[in-house]
């Protein structure tokens, strides 16, 4: 069995579609655009992490609970630029010397750890 997609419903579909494409590395697959039915899949190249966003402003992710992450290639690189974008990234944490890691919250809240 295989993870197809995560599925984040946003009341924020551009804004959530520009933070994967420059934060996760991932590109918009496909789009299905309906009057008020606009979906998007965004994936790496491989096709491996999938992302759907369902623009649904009435039941648009509002919980906590939920991470998502991605792997990058210089965890304290990639936190600093966070910060430079305006983003306010949680402290490094290394619970073992072989990972290090910190989280930001998307557009929708939903929180996304860089590994």
């Amino acid at each position: 069995m295989k993870m197809k997609h995560v599925t984040i419903s946003t009341a924020k579909l551009q804004e959530s579609v520009n933070f994967y494409e420059a934060f996760c590395g991932l590109t918009v697959q496909r789009k299905i655009e309906q009057p008020g039915h606009n979906i998007v899949f965004l994936a790496n190249g491989e096709g491996e992490t999938c992302i759907e966003l369902i623009e649904a402003p009435d039941a648009a992710f509002k919980g906590t609970g939920i991470s998502i992450g991605f792997e990058v290639g210089d965890v304290p690189a990639y936190h600093k630029a966070m910060e430079e974008k305006g983003f306010n990234p949680t402290p490094i944490f290394s619970p073992n010397p072989h990972v290090k890691f910190f989280f930001v919250e998307d557009p929708n809240g939903v929180e996304i750890q860089f590994i």
